[in-house]
């Protein structure tokens, strides 16, 4: 079976060339993505990624292809999973400035590609194994209005899971230039406490996640406790469980930092929870 992708409403085979060299995307990073669940064939929460998607373009100032939509990114990615013959996967929208110039634009036109990329669980499913993290110290991360947006600028968290590679780790805890701990290299980041859940505020620097934003939304109709505010690496060590969050894999849960040991049945439960949204 042949593969497809989408470029400006229109899908084209996967396995010849789509964008030109000169592309801003290739060149300096210029544009934003977004990375969606699909399940059983269906795009989760893309209310909410639209939405920090026009968002970013706005602050970008990238204007929204003529050709991109709501319900024309869904009925695309609908499109995909039939032709592809994919019902769980990754679906990665990338909207770029389709314009020339140098650091300078010469306009704000905006293009975009969709592609998919298949995953083995056919929904979110707990890791087995927690993972095991430290605190990545080489560099910070800036606190200003582009930190909470998905840029293709990804070079800080390329390096950040490169530490954590050579160091044999699974993932690692990123700081702002405060000394603030925001979050994963893959994923926002999420602690329990006494039965309450603590995540790092918006205005610290941490990613905007989709699925940040529904994880606390769920936990909140569930009773379950939620603050937003400012954590030290002295917060990670008085937690009982620490865990990590992104739209794609849901919540991954961390078993040690350093020498401390995590439990998780909280993010097992959340999971549960999740899943049957997700399946309703």
């Amino acid at each position: 079976m042949e593969n497809y992708v989408y470029l400006n409403g229109r899908p084209v085979p996967a396995d010849r060339p789509v964008i030109t060299l000169d592309n801003r995307a290739f060149h300096y990073g210029d544009g934003l993505f977004e990375s969606i669940r699909v399940v059983d064939g269906r795009p989760c929460f893309l209310d909410a990624h639209w939405a920090r998607l026009m968002e970013g373009c706005k602050l970008l100032r990238i204007e929204i292809p003529e050709s991109l939509g709501l319900d024309a990114l869904h009925a695309a990615v609908v499109d995909l999973v039939e032709r592809n013959g994919i019902s769980s996967a990754r679906a990665r929208l990338t909207v770029f400035r389709d314009a020339g110039g140098h650091y300078r634009p010469e306009g704000h036109k905006g293009g975009y590609t969709l592609e998919l990329t298949p995953l083995e669980n056919p929904v979110y499913q707990l890791n087995e194994r927690g993972l095991t993290v430290d605190i990545y110290p080489e560099m910070r991360k800036p606190v200003n209005a582009l930190a909470v947006h998905k840029t293709l600028n990804c070079q800080y968290y390329i390096m950040a899971a490169l530490w954590s590679t050579e160091r044999g780790l699974d993932d690692c805890l990123l700081q702002n230039d405060r000394g603030n701990i925001i979050e994963s290299s893959s994923g926002n980041l999420f602690i329990v406490s006494n039965g309450v859940l603590y995540t790092p505020s918006l205005s610290d620097g941490c990613l905007g996640g989709v699925m940040r934003m529904q994880l606390i939304n769920l936990a909140l109709d569930n009773g379950i406790k939620v603050y937003e505010c400012s954590l030290n690496p002295q917060n990670l060590l008085a937690a009982d469980e620490l865990f990590f969050t992104n739209a794609v894999r849901g919540l991954q849960w961390v078993g040690m930092y350093r020498t401390k040991r995590y439990a998780h049945r909280l993010s097992q439960q959340l999971t549960s929870i999740l899943v049957g949204k997700v399946l309703s």
